[in-house]
């Protein structure tokens, strides 16, 4: 079955569950699937149940797709995404953002734990991404292009809007949150960078380091589907001095600790957004 196939029977048999209609789409990092429990539900389906959705098999991520109202806004939330390294494709990966657009989300927010690579940053601080770099070694829109989900060749200028990050910023500082706008990296993973690596990545100018956000990034402008990403910043890896062992329990809590202050600013800033 073509993708474009496969998008269309996901969206029909999601719609035998709901007729609801979302504008907005978000999607939750690790250590920050708990926003999904201020969405007023109408619908809360398990992924396993949704034609050709991936299943989330990484710690914290719950694992459902989440419709209901969160700050006066009809929205779509994924309470876990998936990854490269889970050993999923990178169609598979993206699969539920081609789903999204075409249940009629209109702006994407995307959220996720990151490493800090900016010395100004400490963990906990939020970062509203205006550009990334991407060294994963697969790119989603590899293959065959369907023309009926968007061009060859899609041009990557101004896909991160500034606008609505000086909105997050603005609202940040209103209420006394640590915030920035920087540079993401996306690595492959599973595993967390070396000193060297941490270096590298400080030097060529990125400002926090993750491994996901940019697949489902690339698929969204290849779709003319606006995004806005925060990442939220898990553990200190630059200066390399700095650098501690960390497991992925650190990281879940020092991002949970964080992620009341993403939701004040992702539910103030949906309600700026008209």
């Amino acid at each position: 079955m073509e993708l474009y196939d496969q998008i269309q029977e996901a969206c029909a048999w999601l719609r035998t569950q709901t007729d609801f209609h979302p504008r907005y789409g978000i999607i939750l990092g690790t250590g920050l699937s708990n926003l999904s429990d201020e969405i007023e539900k109408v619908a809360e389906i398990p992924y396993g149940q949704i034609p050709h959705f991936p299943v989330s098999t990484v710690q914290s991520h719950k694992g459902k797709l989440v419709f209901g109202m969160l700050a006066g806004k009809p929205v779509v939330a994924m309470a876990g995404r998936f990854h490269y390294y889970e050993g999923y494709s990178m169609q598979q990966v993206t699969f539920p953002v081609r789903v999204l657009k075409f249940l009629g989300i209109e702006q994407l927010l995307l959220s996720n734990a990151a490493g800090g690579l900016n010395i100004a940053y400490q963990a906990g601080d939020l970062v509203f991404i205006k550009d990334h770099i991407n060294l994963q070694p697969e790119n989603p829109l590899r293959g065959p292009n369907d023309e009926r989900l968007g061009p060859r060749f899609p041009d990557m200028l101004g896909t991160y809007d500034r606008a609505l990050n000086a909105k997050a910023l603005a609202i940040a500082q209103k209420h006394n949150i640590r915030a920035h706008e920087g540079v993401y990296f996306g690595w492959q993973g599973p595993n967390l960078e070396t000193p060297a690596e941490y270096e590298f990545l400080h030097r060529i100018g990125a400002d926090v380091v993750g491994m996901s956000t940019v697949p489902e990034v690339l698929v969204a402008r290849h779709m003319s589907l606006p995004v806005w990403v925060v990442s939220v910043i898990s553990n200190q890896c630059y200066p390399i001095e700095a650098i501690q062992e960390t497991s992925v329990e650190d990281v879940i809590a020092a991002v949970e600790k964080a992620g009341p202050h993403m939701s004040l600013v992702v539910r103030e800033l949906l309600q700026e957004m008209g």
